[in-house]
């Protein structure tokens, strides 16, 4: 072998020994200067008898793209397979290498380094550009890659979290997480009953009984999907979301109290202008330091200007104080005091009553959200995840796709043998 021939192998980092290198030359292809390696692909041998009496009969040529650092230079592989005839056999064959599938042009090293891109917040397009292939093949590298997720049904995790996202077509699609490892279990296409009755169901008994708890939104036919499909598990109302219903009632009534004064009026700049403050809770307010605002014309703490808000009406006064107290028994935990709040007599308006009745109604899932310590705070930054993953490719219009791009981008995805993994066209 010649050094100019180990010389590109190394460069190029091609081991296959039946390659050998010949020359190089620098070309333009349409407007772009490209590097083209000259190379043959020897057949030692027949691949169906193993033989050495061959029959050589031309070649076939075929131009390779390679991944190469510089993206500005594309590099070409014009690899001349071998046609041979077996003497032995009298069959036809032509070599074949690792450094590229059989009847393609994409070598197995562009398409891993394109799987590679694929697990990074990228576009297609960018992607393409890089490794100097077509969006197409982009695609299809990553269409190859969805029948590698495979379910299996003989294992739930003790402690799952239900939700959903908007995708494909601005529908709203199942995901379930683990509460602990905090990895994907499921995506399902919709998040209707009868299909998540339908999938849980495939799942084996033992491993529907394993699952401890699920952590939810209160949603009302996620509840009934666990006690149809999970007998141990015991149902937990995420924090967040009771917090956000809760906060979401005292505004509209806050905005309702306002609406009652004139606009000029003090208590309406006092409801109005520091909104944000009320939704805070009262410990982290400023106490000590007051500051001037232009809308009541007062010099007044945070803590002050609140009060003197929440004073303008025994129903916002009631309402702000139960949520204030409701946020301190969700964080320390205390059941028997969320207990009583929740069965408040107070006049705390229509709407804020109507939450307190909701929670009534789902008192014991309330009470483990606050008990437990699971909630669906790592599913809520996992779909922050996926919108951005639709947002960089400026939306989805395959669920497929979608799937796939998300499972990849979890980093669960194990690279295997070219020849083995990457067989597209």
């Amino acid at each position: 072998m010649s050094s100019l021939n180990h010389c590109i192998k190394f460069e190029l980092d091609v081991k296959d020994e039946n390659i050998v290198f010949k020359d190089y030359f620098y070309k333009s292809i349409k407007l772009q200067k490209h590097k083209i390696y000259e190379a043959e692909l020897i057949q030692p041998a027949c691949p169906f008898c193993g033989s050495l009496d061959l029959l050589h009969n031309g070649h076939l040529i075929t131009n390779i793209h390679y991944p190469t650092a510089n993206a500005s230079l594309p590099v070409i592989i014009r690899l001349a397979k071998q046609r041979v005839k077996c003497r032995d056999c009298e069959r036809w064959s032509m070599a074949q290498s690792e450094l590229v599938n059989k009847y393609c042009s994409i070598s197995n090293a562009s398409k891993l380094k394109v799987l590679s891109a694929l697990t990074e917040d990228r576009s297609m397009t960018s992607i393409a550009r890089e490794n100097n292939v077509s969006i197409n093949t982009v695609q299809r590298v990553l269409g190859n890659c969805s029948h590698r997720f495979i379910d299996s049904y003989e294992y739930l995790p003790a402690h799952l979290a239900f939700d959903e996202f908007k995708g494909v077509d601005r529908q709203l699609h199942f995901i379930c997480l683990d509460g602990d490892s905090h990895q994907v279990v499921q995506i399902l296409r919709t998040r209707y009953k009868k299909t998540l009755l339908k999938y849980f169901g495939r799942f084996s008994p033992q491993a529907r009984a394993n699952v401890k708890t699920v952590t939810m939104d209160l949603n009302f036919y996620y509840q009934d999907i666990v006690r149809a499909c999970f007998p141990n598990a015991q149902i937990v109302i995420d924090r967040f979301h009771m917090i956000q219903m809760l906060t979401r009632s005292f505004n509209s009534l806050r905005v309702q109290v306002m609406k009652t004064f004139d606009k000029r009026s003090r208590q309406y700049q006092l409801l109005k202008s520091p909104w944000k403050l009320y939704l805070k809770k009262f410990d982290e307010l400023e106490k000590v330091h007051p500051r001037y605002n232009w809308h009541y014309k007062d010099c007044l703490t945070q803590a002050q200007a609140v009060t003197e808000g929440i004073n303008t009406s025994t129903a916002l006064e009631n309402s702000y104080n139960l949520m204030q107290d409701f946020i301190q028994a969700i964080e320390t935990g205390n059941t028997q005091k969320l207990k009583s709040l929740i069965n408040c007599k107070d006049q705390i308006g229509t709407l804020m009553h109507k939450t307190l009745l909701t929670f009534k109604y789902n008192l014991t899932a309330v009470l483990n959200g606050a008990a437990l310590p699971y909630s669906n705070g790592c599913l809520e930054g996992f779909n922050r995840k996926i919108k951005q993953i639709e947002r960089t490719a400026f939306g989805y219009s395959n669920f497929t796709n979608l799937l796939t791009r998300i499972r990849l981008e979890e980093d669960l995805y194990k690279e295997k043998e070219p020849n083995s993994l990457l067989m597209v066209a």
